[in-house]
């Protein structure tokens, strides 16, 4: 249960920021956290690709994109590997992932200190190594998710209005607002809704966020207090290949990133998102609105004054090994990774006073 009045928010978060510059990442102390403070908690969204399917081992495709031939062939992310050539475990941030279809049962599938295990890595490796190191205090990686989930239909926040879009074939169709079903009909015409609503797997996802915090000490041995300090969201793939609902994300965007807020009566925590990695900058696709609606709710681009400082984007082109989105950039863990890293380093930049 939290414990922490807001008004104490930020001066107690602010305190608990070290001194790291965001370019750097030493290897891990092996210490554990300042366990008088609260748990910095992350929570982390989106869809498939925020789940993982970077590839630790070789696989069928060889050991290229592997991340022990990044490691340790290469020499890249060397803070993954100690002394002995074992990967390290962070004893400050717990990494923990549930997941689950809509508002269905919840599924743990990660409940550990942070460290590299046998199955495929997404983004919370990089991530949890920049924020851990960037703070003194407990961290805690929460990931809710589920895969091929659009933002404008599934993940379609609560306060979200419908809209109506004119394909190009000239017909007008009606897309529902938060809860509404199903996910279009043509205008004019009786609405039949099914099984799913809009916002059927925001809801899901977040509660089972939620359950965690309400047994903290079950994720994180000894917390009692927790402060949720920041969100991460990888996501757009679905949303890419919809001319109606990529013209809408920008909208969604801005709404998920307030609801977030309130949802988790978290007003000051900071926001970083992340393009798919196959779009240039300049492209005019679904994929393009997709980056082109990421860049504008980053807070400098002056677009929403209120999230100057708060609310970060990363372009993820230049750091994308190669793939689509779609495909899980071919498994190649390096741009789980990289994507990672540069997801950690604008959280630790918003972090700053």
């Amino acid at each position: 249960m939290k414990s922490l009045f807001l008004p104490l928010l930020i001066a107690t978060f602010l305190s608990q920021i070290s001194p790291l510059s965001a370019d750097t990442l030493p290897d891990p102390d092996g210490k554990p956290a300042d366990m008088s403070k609260p748990v910095q908690v992350y929570i982390l969204l989106g869809q498939s690709n925020m789940l993982g399917f970077g590839r630790i081992e070789s696989g069928k495709k060889g050991s290229e994109g592997s991340l022990s031939h990044a490691a340790n062939e290469k020499g890249l992310y060397p803070y993954l590997i100690d002394d002995e050539g074992n990967w390290t475990e962070r004893k400050d941030v717990r990494n923990v992932r549930v997941m689950g279809s809509g508002t269905g049962g919840s599924k743990l599938l990660n409940n550990e200190w942070l460290t590299i295990k046998k199955s495929n890595i997404g983004p919370e490796i990089g991530i949890g190594h920049y924020v851990g190191e960037a703070t003194d205090a407990p961290v805690l990686i929460l990931k809710s998710c589920i895969g091929n989930r659009a933002l404008g239909w599934d993940l379609l926040p609560p306060g979200s209005e419908g809209f109506e879009f004119t394909d190009a074939k000239g017909k007008t169709w009606v897309h529902p607002g938060y809860k509404g079903s199903p996910d279009k009909w043509e205008k004019g015409t009786e609405p039949n809704p099914i099984k799913w609503y809009a916002g059927m797997q925001y809801d899901g996802d977040i509660a089972r966020a939620k359950e965690v915090l309400e047994s903290l000490g079950n994720f994180y041995p000894e917390a009692t207090d927790y402060e949720v300090a920041g969100f991460f969201w990888w996501q757009g793939d679905r949303d890419s290949r919809s001319a109606a609902l990529s013209s809408r994300y920008e909208h969604n965007l801005a709404n998920l990133i307030k609801q977030l807020r309130t949802e988790f009566d978290a007003p000051n925590a900071n926001f970083v998102c992340a393009s798919l990695g196959q779009t240039k900058k300049g492209a005019t696709d679904g994929g393009g609105k997709i980056l082109d609606a990421m860049l504008a709710v980053d807070g400098n681009s002056g677009k929403y004054p209120e999230f100057k400082g708060n609310v970060a984007a990363v372009y993820t082109h230049p750091i994308s090994k190669g793939g689509s989105s779609g495909a899980h950039y071919n498994g190649n863990a390096e741009t789980y990774m990289n994507v990672g890293e540069a997801m950690g380093k604008a959280m630790v930049e918003l972090m700053r006073p």
